[in-house]
């Protein structure tokens, strides 16, 4: 079967699209959220941003979530997932709304970042439950292809969200385009929530096992039940390696991501030219979001050439190199094009470790495991904005810097490649 009746096969699938539905609605809706949360936070005039407020407001907004995260894998082993997508999406319109009241006020201080905080919490609680449900609508055959669509085409979704907010924001009043921008979200993640409510209840999981604790206890044993997992991880190396290499890469790509906002904020663009940088960073996330879209297509075909892991392998040396050339040019076209093969690389290697730890984790675990797959995301990239904050000049512009980027990315290929001849045999 080739690729093309692979993907139509995927598609014929009703609960798989009723799924997808879910979060390419959600995800679209975060782009359009994103957009009139960083114009008003990060892209007023008044505001020049530095590596160490982006560092600081990351940390803020993410780290809370790492402390939720081993309670979040007990309730998605638990909770009919179904029930988390529905009430998820509905839970966050709330805050939002509060949201849009507070950017209507002219308040940047700790209730809007207290606000942003909770609804991003329930956002990454979301996302980790679509995960943890991808298993239960398609089969384990069809996994490499599946984590190529939904992630892919919900970041797809996100940029689509971010392109529209990005037009709106030109052409709504100025007084009023961030408030409206925010408003417009809510309303999108109502929908979402309705969509979920078309599958079954009980069709996502997670499987009954009897001898699972109630959620109370759990939650009363929840380091217990942390460490459970971990131990299962510790069974399981090909997916404890596949998270080793996440954290390495959204490290190297946080910093990257830390160095993007400060070029364009304040190297490419003077003080006074707010709604250029906007448009340009806008441009920067929406030529990476084409790569995650050609990662999509390309890795499918790729893993029915070779492994998995060893593509991860490939496309870790994609980003050392794209990290020199074309990227230390420093221009706006040089970005763009390292922007793509940074999103080729990082969705492709997001697509393999997804489906290797999905393969390779039993699903009473699953959740659990999944959660932290997400704690890592958040940790890993506050670590790597702290860490900017330190080394990256107030404009972004570093020629040490990209080299140490592009060495750690060829040092996380090696590692890994290294660590993996036992396992391959």
């Amino acid at each position: 079967m080739g690729a093309g009746e692979d993907l139509r096969a995927l598609l014929r699938g009703r609960r798989f699209r009723q799924l997808l539905a879910v979060r390419l609605t959600g995800q679209a809706f975060d782009g359009v959220f994103q957009v009139g949360l960083a114009s008003y936070v990060l892209f007023t005039p008044q505001d020049k941003p530095t590596a160490s407020a982006i560092a600081a407001g990351l940390a803020a907004l993410l780290l809370p979530f790492s402390v939720l995260g081993p309670f979040v894998g007990v309730f998605l082993d638990r909770w009919r997932r179904r029930q988390v997508l529905v009430a998820s999406n509905l839970v966050r319109v709330a805050p939002v709304l509060l949201i849009a009241v507070i950017v209507a006020g002219g308040s940047k201080g700790v209730g809007l970042f207290t606000v942003v905080l909770l609804t991003l919490s329930v956002n990454r609680f979301l996302l980790a439950g679509l995960s943890a449900a991808l298993p239960h609508v398609v089969s384990r055959r069809s996994l490499t292809l599946a984590n190529s669509v939904t992630p892919t085409s919900g970041t797809l979704a996100f940029m689509v969200g971010l392109a529209a907010a990005s037009v709106a924001r030109t052409l709504l009043p100025a007084d009023d385009r961030d408030v409206l921008i925010v408003l417009a979200s809510a309303v999108g993640y109502l929908v979402a929530g309705l969509l979920a409510l078309r599958m079954p209840a009980d069709l996502l999981g997670p499987d009954v096992d009897p001898a699972r604790e109630r959620v109370r206890e759990a939650l009363g044993t929840v380091v217990a039940g942390l460490a459970a997992g971990l131990r299962h991880l510790r069974t399981r190396p090909t997916p404890a390696a596949a998270l080793g290499v996440i954290a390495a890469h959204r490290f190297l790509y946080g910093v990257t991501t830390v160095a993007t906002i400060l070029l364009y904020r304040n190297y490419f663009h003077d003080a006074s030219g707010t709604d250029a940088a906007v448009s340009g960073l806008a441009s920067a996330v929406l030529v990476s979001g084409l790569g995650f879209f050609a990662a999509a297509v390309v890795t499918p075909l790729a893993a029915a050439r070779m492994s998995l892991p060893r593509w991860m392998v490939v496309l870790l040396g994609l980003a050392a190199v794209v990290e020199i050339v074309p990227a230390a040019l420093f221009t706006e076209w040089a970005i763009l094009v390292a922007a793509f093969f940074l999103g080729v690389s990082a969705q492709g290697v997001k697509i393999c470790v997804d489906t290797l730890v999905q393969a390779g984790v039993d699903d009473v675990f699953r959740g659990r495991v999944f959660a932290l797959y997400d704690v890592i995301f958040n940790v890993v990239f506050v670590a790597a904005a702290g860490v900017g904050a330190f080394v990256i000049p107030p404009n972004g512009k570093s020629y040490a810097l990209l080299v140490c980027v592009s060495f750690g990315y060829a040092a996380t290929a090696v590692g890994y490649a290294v660590a993996r001849r036992p396992l391959a045999h």
